[in-house]
């Protein structure tokens, strides 16, 4: 081989061929942290093949170097801690900018002894993990170095940082800091998490952030029809080749026309859907009513009111200052909006609720007292709350 060869490589790429290859063998990068280190091994949604587990496994030790244990571990005290001090990657605690441009020195900060300890467990600990992919993390990285550049000369050497740039950039920088920061809410769960576009097309359905914090056990991340999860697309094709299997899409509750009273099975089910159930209120309760109130007052206070369709529905775990000052304003200027805050925030406190006859009582208390109201959205949402059920076995 002369030296051309060695600038070319074996295989030689031409610039619009090396885009796409490298396109290429970053999607399968982004396949292999969605569906296996994500949904597989940190949240236990769906069930791989061993065999499809060591492909991810060695493809992941190729390009990124990645230790199963240490993401499953850190990703785990994510969701454990979020949006606190605790929370090994949250720009709401240190800043979108810090996140989404030194992601990648927060993770290595999170990767103590103690993490691995407490959220590490179930992880891979056969012979290839403690002989290859652990204890040599960084031999995989060279490897592939070495093989780019045979293959592709010089060409291989961009499309190695490329690989090498785009989990830290697009996974520990855009998922942990824009879906904290930017981007639109389905529904209102604890933490500040968002999706940030309703195609999880570039990094594998992890764009869907607000819905896989809301539901983090299903392996399905889109829950709107318009929404898409290429992700979960792979899980269902592994699947129809009985490599996967998917363990939980979603709440276990349906809905049964005509059904107008509070039973268990009401009670079970609410808690299971209890996501989707306070984002019916917001969209069908307080929604409605804040144009409403718009409607009757001054400009300045209509500026206000505005505000109330979404700080009278935010999560009380991320409310801020300014947050309580407008939910104080609002409360104050109109008793109708006061009533749906409070009525909100019982709902709320139903579903910490574990003890079945007090969770069948407090539904059927509140159901009674927001009818008592005399305010048709309550009325009416009382009509939905109702007609839940748990599913029949087949």
């Amino acid at each position: 081989m002369n030296v051309l060869d060695w600038w070319y490589g074996a295989i030689g790429l031409s610039i619009p061929a090396a885009i796409l290859f490298t396109l290429a063998m970053t999607h399968v990068t982004i396949v292999a942290v969605t569906v296996y280190l994500h949904r597989c091994s940190a949240h236990r949604a769906v069930d791989l093949h061993p065999a499809l587990q060591v492909f991810f496994r060695a493809w992941l030790w190729l390009t990124t170097g990645m230790v199963t244990k240490e993401w499953t571990a850190i990703h785990r005290k994510h969701h454990a801690t979020c949006e606190t001090d605790d929370d090994p990657h949250s720009p709401q605690i240190s800043g979108l900018g810090e996140i989404l441009f030194k992601g990648t020195e927060y993770y290595r900060a999170a990767n103590t002894p103690e993490t691995l300890a407490k959220y590490g467990k179930g992880t891979p600990d056969d012979w290839l993990e403690r002989n290859v992919f652990s204890r040599f993390s960084t031999t995989g990285v060279v490897l592939m170095l070495l093989l780019d550049i045979v293959l592709f000369g010089t060409v291989g050497i961009v499309v190695w940082a490329v690989q090498m740039m785009w989990i830290p950039f697009f996974g520990a920088g855009v998922i942990n800091g824009v879906g904290h920061y930017l981007g639109y809410r389905n529904y209102e769960c604890p933490d500040a998490a968002r999706n940030i576009v309703p195609w999880g097309l570039l990094i594998g359905g992890e764009e869907l952030h607000n819905n896989h914090h809301t539901y983090p056990n299903s392996a399905r991340f889109s829950t709107k029809p318009w929404e898409i999860d290429v992700g979960w697309m792979y899980i269902k094709l592994f699947a129809m080749l009985g490599l996967a299997k998917p363990l939980y899409t979603g709440p276990v509750a349906t809905r049964v026309a005509g059904k107008s009273h509070i039973d268990m099975d009401t009670a079970w089910a609410a808690v299971n859907d209890r996501a989707r159930i306070m984002a019916r209120y917001a969209e069908t309760v307080v929604k409605p009513l804040a144009e409403v109130e718009i409607g009757r007052s001054d400009a300045a206070a209509r500026r206000m009111v505005r505000r109330a369709r979404n700080v009278l529905c935010r999560a009380e775990r991320i409310i801020r200052d300014r947050d309580r000052r407008d939910i104080d304003a609002i409360t104050a200027s109109s008793a109708v909006l006061k009533t749906i805050y409070e009525k909100r925030l019982e709902l709320t406190e139903l579903w910490n609720r574990r003890n079945g006859e007090e969770l069948l009582h407090g539904f059927g208390k509140w159901c009674s007292e927001a009818e008592a109201t005399g305010i048709k959205a309550l009325r009416d949402f009382v009509v939905y709350l109702r007609s839940y059920s748990v599913p029949m076995r087949a």
